[in-house]
């Protein structure tokens, strides 16, 4: 099992290093390099979208009850489990200028499809269940003791919120944005369908892999080991963040009760 998991990634590394005879600045200007910088700043929008609409309803799935509760939750996962394709289709579907929202949005001058704003909105779509999830999960093991102890000490509100439950759970934050942010730098198959494959406008990195198989194949090596490197990067920032937040000065005061 190792080695299928690891052959592939050696491989990939080795055939990479073979073309350095034709200089890795060659290879990584151009259409890689734009295809980086959308990468980043597309993924970098997308989390703070996130952040701002999956904390809410996070910490509405964690404290509350409601009817069909169970269904919204479900809801909100299948986006992991669902296949990349049938994401496009479904965002298509939903804000394509023939699609259940897209005359409202053609009305008020919006267009999505095959726009930047079409790549964020498919990365907000894949990746925003990691952090729900992570999130959800932390705040339903806050004690309700906590936050009653802070209420009778005067805290209510927003203030009990920011003072109490998000400090708390700011390793689980941390931890799911990370992940949730991988998962977006790496979407290919509703942004394809959702907003194509434009260089220098909608091509991200892991289009630019699928289209430069076929022309500039050492573009295409060197944007997957790129890919993969920020992969590892984000895996280990969450292994050290969670080593700080249980070994540090920080540790969880969840775990000492």
């Amino acid at each position: 099992m190792l080695a299928l998991i690891t052959l592939p990634l050696i491989a990939l590394l080795w055939r990479a290093l073979q073309g350095l005879e034709v200089g890795v600045w060659s290879v990584l200007q151009g259409a890689v390099f734009d295809a980086v910088g959308l990468s980043l700043e597309t993924t970098a929008i997308s989390m703070v979208w996130v952040v701002l609409l999956g904390t809410p309803l996070a910490y509405v799935l964690a404290r509350y009850r409601f009817p069909l509760k169970r269904l919204v939750s479900l809801l909100v996962e299948l986006p992991i489990v669902m296949p990349p394709v049938v994401a496009g289709l479904a965002l298509l579907m939903a804000f394509g200028r023939r699609g259940l929202l897209g005359p409202a949005l053609e009305n008020m001058g919006i267009t999505l499809p095959f726009t930047p704003a079409a790549i964020i909105v498919a990365q907000i779509f894949v990746s925003s269940p990691f952090f729900i999830r992570s999130v959800q999960l932390r705040f339903a093991a806050i004690p309700r003791e906590l936050e009653e102890a802070a209420a009778i000490d005067g805290a209510s509100g927003l203030r009990l919120f920011w003072r109490i439950t998000l400090p708390l759970s700011r390793r689980a934050l941390l931890a799911g944005l990370m992940l949730s942010w991988s998962r977006a730098l790496g979407e290919f198959g509703a942004t394809i369908l959702f907003a194509g494959n434009l260089r220098g406008r909608t091509q991200t990195m892991p289009l630019l892999v699928y289209g430069a198989l076929e022309q500039d194949f050492n573009a295409a090596l060197w944007t997957g080991v790129i890919l993969i490197g920020l992969a590892v990067v984000t895996l280990a920032g969450v292994q050290l963040l969670d080593r700080f937040f249980s070994d540090g000065d920080d540790a969880d005061p969840l775990g000492q009760l």
